[in-house]
């Protein structure tokens, strides 16, 4: 009915019945949040969808439309959402977290990449600009106005956000180029990165988070307070911890190599240089605190509102094993590298524990991939069920795969010249049959169980995404008789966006992982 009283008005205003429409929309999302039931959540997708049909610059409506699309899963509308917004400088800070903290996790890698050079041109401009600014200050004479530039620049600097998209498009980077298109010494040679050095200003982070971007009308006892912000900025600031851990181990683990580092270690400690593997390990032994400061936060089980802050993606990265997975890879790093260093005689003791990281490390990826299996989308009793937890785990475990792989090439590189120097000691020696230590065939079957795994994930992915093709949501919604014309039309667009989007991640994860799959036959030794 309101619609009736702004006939005349142009696209760029706003109708003046809009705040009726979010009003509803934050209704149904109450509901939701009281019953637990998905249905409102869908309905509330229905009234704002319509809502910036009627009114396209609403800016709430986009915002909260991106809010409860990256819930459900669906990324891929929210990056015309967002475009639109047409987000001006320091937003790009300030509300730059409602799109990468998503994009990723979601498993649009290409949207993510975007996202995050958009956002990092923003920073990078602005250390550019301000310098600018201090000097014309300078130049004529408005001296008081330096000390904001400083301030204002430092400020952007040390962004809790800008830190956080910095280390994930570098991980990023890693995990869609690294030993396919590129070898990993040389993507890590290319980011300038340097595994010893840690550039976050740890003590200087500021959280420049907007947690007021969302209209809300709840009552108190139901609104982000100053107690949540310091929660969530404790809980970002750990995950930003193991994320730029993970990244610096796999830059040492980039550093270590059979014929230069093992060779000449000693020989650096008796000159004071510091083992490229000691480096390893002590970052080793700083992930391991990061768990525990993240675990012991995740004990605290704190539930942010819906209409502030997301979680970050820790809780995710801890339940599904991804952590243990990737730790045990740098173990057996460890091992190897010990290995390599006291030869194959007199090291039963390590290549029992290789053999055992080998065997446990197989075993925590099958557990990982166990979370990844189910559908995302399912119909019943005549309403839409979605499971993005099946997205989100997905791309755990492409991720996992990766520095798996990388991990698995680094032990190819060190076996590989130690089976062929025994074989020809067996050659000198003419013995009639060459008997290889167990630590090669461990490996050869660990090889072989990788591949499996693969293989079967990606068919996995074949079924899900065949399972969601063969959803016939129009039929399902067409069918219902108390809907308009106007309403089915409506709901049959927030459906075909959802499927659309979780069939495009669903496609670029399948793509990474056969990537992955090819680089795994060139570690057999």
């Amino acid at each position: 009915h309101g619609l009736e009283f702004g006939k005349s008005c142009l696209k760029t205003e706003l109708q003046s019945c809009d705040n009726y429409c979010l009003l509803a929309a934050h209704v149904f999302i109450d509901i939701w949040k009281d019953t637990g039931d998905e249905w409102p959540l869908w309905q509330s997708l229905y009234v704002l969808e319509e809502g910036l049909f009627h009114s396209p610059c609403n800016a709430q409506f986009k915002l909260l439309l991106t809010r409860i699309f990256c819930h459900l899963g669906a990324f891929e509308p929210v990056v015309d959402l967002y475009s639109s917004l047409d987000a001006k400088h320091v937003q790009h800070d300030t509300i730059g977290y409602l799109l990468t903290r998503y994009a990723e996790a979601l498993g649009q890698f290409a949207a993510a990449s975007q996202s995050c050079n958009f956002t990092l041109r923003f920073f990078h401009s602005n250390q550019k600009d301000t310098s600018e600014y201090i000097i014309q200050a300078y130049k004529y004479g408005a001296f008081e106005k330096i000390p904001e530039f400083i301030a204002f620049r430092n400020r952007l600097n040390n962004s809790l956000h800008f830190a956080q998209v910095r280390t994930e498009r570098m991980l990023l980077d890693l995990f869609l180029e690294a030993n396919i298109s590129v070898s990993l010494e040389e993507s890590i040679k290319s980011m300038s990165l340097n595994p010893e050095d840690d550039d976050i200003p740890w003590n200087d982070l500021r959280d420049n988070r907007d947690i007021n971007v969302l209209t809300n009308w709840d009552p108190k006892d139901r609104q982000f307070t100053e107690e949540h912000r310091k929660l969530s900025v404790e809980e970002e600031i750990i995950w930003l911890h193991i994320r730029s851990l993970t990244l610096r181990l796999v830059g040492a683990l980039s550093t270590l190599s059979h014929t230069r580092d093992s060779k000449n270690c000693e020989k650096n400690a008796e000159n004071g240089v510091s083992c490229k593997i000691d480096t390893l390990k002590t970052l080793v032994q700083h992930l391991e605190e990061a768990f525990k400061s993240g675990k012991c936060f995740l004990e605290q089980n704190i539930q942010y509102p819906f209409l502030a802050l997301p979680s970050s993606r820790m809780a995710g990265y801890f339940s599904t094993g991804t952590c243990h997975c990737q730790m045990s890879c740098f173990h057996l790093v460890c091992d190897i590298y010990d290995l390599d260093t006291s030869g194959m005689e007199e090291t039963v003791e390590i290549q029992e524990r290789i053999r055992d990281n080998f065997a446990s490390l197989l075993l925590q990826l099958k557990e990982l991939f166990s979370c990844c299996k189910g559908n995302l989308m399912e119909v019943k009793n005549s309403q839409c069920k979605t499971n993005p937890a099946v997205l989100e785990n997905l791309v755990f475990f492409v991720e996992t795969i990766s520095i798996v792989l990388w991990t698995s090439s680094y032990c190819a590189s060190v076996l590989r010249p130690l089976k062929s120097n025994l074989q020809k000691k067996k050659k000198k020696k003419k013995e009639a049959s060459v008997v290889l230590p167990p630590a090669f065939t461990n490996y050869q079957d660990y090889v072989t169980g990788l591949h499996s795994l693969l293989a079967e994930a990606l068919e996995h992915i074949k079924g899900v995404d065949a399972t969601l093709t063969a959803l016939k949501l129009e039929e399902l919604f067409l069918e219902d008789t108390a809907l308009s014309e106007v309403e089915k039309k409506f709901t049959k667009t927030v459906q075909g966006k959802v499927q659309s989007s979780y069939q495009r991640s669903l496609q670029e994860i399948e793509e990474l992982l056969k990537k992955r799959l090819d680089t795994v036959k060139v570690l057999k030794i």
